[in-house]
């Protein structure tokens, strides 16, 4: 355990150097969280009299949570491990006194908690302050919310560990890092709310592990989602997390018994 809590703290320390990054990113979510409310309200606008399973006020809410929580998503991998795996220079990551997968999972929890930090505070302010957001419906909502956006970070950063390892295969990676933004954000219910997909197709994504990503978090948030539903939430999110986490070790040790080395 101590070990993975030094290359966690150390991975954390050296991501919240980047500031100004997260700066730049900041404003840029910030427009494309204007855009994308935009486009809600004129979709219901233009639908006044249709009952909608989210209201404009929870959609906007919705919005928000997705900007502020963005980089949580496992939408890329980790590039130090890309850069790593094309110089051949992941043989001396097996030389490491720790299991790999978990050196890797413990990179990817500092990957996708510190620039969420940088960027969620400031864009929540400026979201409840301006742009319409709302805070919880109640106190058991904030909670819950709080309980499974831990499985959301376990679920993340399993995937994004998983994509590290196809790189044995794939060296690149190139394909796997465009493929995967355009899975995680339609089938999370990033782009579009679950709720607000066609009937056929919700049962379908709530199987899917993309959910507890953005949905399930979110709509417990917003209470759409009751509390007595949250044990299946979590059941639904840690059965997926541990499939996903079985499954990076078996390949991370089927592509160790046949890594050949490039570069040097």
């Amino acid at each position: 355990m101590r070990p993975l809590i030094a290359i966690i703290s150390a991975r954390f320390r050296l991501l919240l150097q980047y500031r100004a990054a997260a700066l730049a990113g900041l404003c840029t979510q910030v427009v494309f969280g204007l855009i994308i409310m935009m486009v809600y309200q004129a979709f219901y606008r233009s639908a006044p009299d249709t009952q909608h399973p989210l209201s404009i006020g929870q959609v906007i809410t919705y919005v928000w949570l997705g900007q502020a929580l963005l980089a949580m998503l496992p939408w890329n991998g980790d590039p130090e491990i890309r850069a790593l795996v094309r110089s051949g220079g992941v043989a001396y990551e097996l030389l490491r006194p720790v299991d790999l997968y978990i050196y890797w999972y413990a990179r990817a929890i500092a990957l996708r908690t510190a620039p969420t930090l940088l960027r969620a505070v400031p864009m929540v302010i400026m979201a409840m302050t301006m742009f319409g957001m709302k805070p919880p419906s109640d106190v058991g909502s904030a909670v819950g919310f709080a309980i499974v956006l831990v499985g959301t970070l376990a679920m993340s950063c399993a995937i994004t560990v998983l994509v590290g390892i196809t790189m044995m295969w794939t060296i690149s990676g190139e394909g796997i890092i465009y493929l995967l933004p355009s899975v995680v954000t339609l089938l999370s219910g990033m782009l579009v709310p679950i709720p607000l997909f066609p009937a056929w197709a919700q049962p379908i994504l709530e199987i899917l592990p993309f959910r507890a990503l953005v949905d399930a978090p979110y709509r417990v948030y917003l209470g759409d989602i009751p509390l007595e539903q949250l044990g299946w939430i979590l059941l639904h999110q840690w059965v997926w997390i541990v499939v996903l986490i079985v499954l990076g070790r078996h390949l991370l040790k089927r592509g160790l018994t046949r890594l050949v080395v490039q570069g040097g």
